[in-house]
């Protein structure tokens, strides 16, 4: 049975509200449209206007409930007015946006850009008024959490990440659970560029499935973690990548 044909019950309540940051594409887009599959009315950010849009109006057409917002994640400003436009609280978050690995940045770029950008987003959505069993998963990534890759900024950046959500599990447990997923190699559009690379190969001869993830075989552990189904899980790492970074 394909992703987009299994059956979407989680336990949410219609019309519960999630925020997706970087939906317009790769995991954040199909996190969104499964989002809203399974009942729950989406807010899609993306820095890129067109893309947020794009995914919010699929979503309209296919007779969810969605909005979106052009949304800089390392913008305390236009966080603070992402979460003010949507007139009522966000249940569930999804702290998907990052820069990509390829991107040339210094360290304490990358970290800011990555890890305090999540921090931001997190701490303005924990200053709503939250409902009742509000719950967040943060996008970590095997690099760093797993294995030690390059670059440097990057592999920093999701250690960081899910020590992060370690934290929020800890010490925010009376207002949210909080937990995160660490893909491996996954088919997006920032993986597009591996297509037919060493890497790449290296990667999958390892790999026990011998191929890579879906954006969607990523989206539904992020739903699961969120719902009601997931009501004892908390600070978790749930590692998605076919078995990549266990295997001998």
């Amino acid at each position: 049975m394909s992703p987009e044909n299994r059956p979407a019950d989680f336990g949410f309540t219609a019309g519960d509200l999630m925020v997706v940051t970087g939906a317009g594409s790769g995991i954040g887009r199909a996190t969104a449209r499964l989002g809203a599959a399974a009942g729950l009315a989406v807010a899609a950010w993306d820095l890129d206007a067109g893309t947020a849009e794009g995914i919010a109006d699929d979503i309209l057409a296919a007779g969810g409930a969605a909005s979106w917002a052009r949304v800089d994640v390392t913008n305390a400003d236009e966080v603070a007015g992402g979460f003010a436009g949507l007139g009522r609280p966000a249940r569930y978050l999804v702290n998907n946006a990052g820069p990509a690995s390829a991107v040339p940045v210094p360290f304490a770029d990358g970290l800011v850009m990555g890890a305090g950008s999540m921090e931001l987003v997190a701490r303005t959505w924990m200053s709503t008024d939250l409902p009742a069993d509000a719950a967040l998963v943060n996008v970590a990534s095997v690099a760093g959490n797993c294995i030690g890759a390059s670059p440097d900024w990057y592999a920093a950046t999701k250690a960081a990440v899910m020590g992060y959500t370690r934290h929020l599990a800890a010490w925010q447990a009376e207002r949210i659970r909080a937990n995160a997923v660490a893909p491996g190699m996954i088919a997006t559009p920032r993986s597009a560029g591996f297509a037919g690379s060493e890497a790449l190969m290296k990667a999958l001869d390892r790999n026990p499935l011998g191929r890579m993830g879906e954006a969607e075989e990523i989206a539904w552990p992020i739903l699961f973690l969120l719902s009601p189904l997931a009501s004892y899980v908390n600070g978790a790492l749930l590692v998605a990548d076919g078995g990549w970074t266990i295997a001998p």
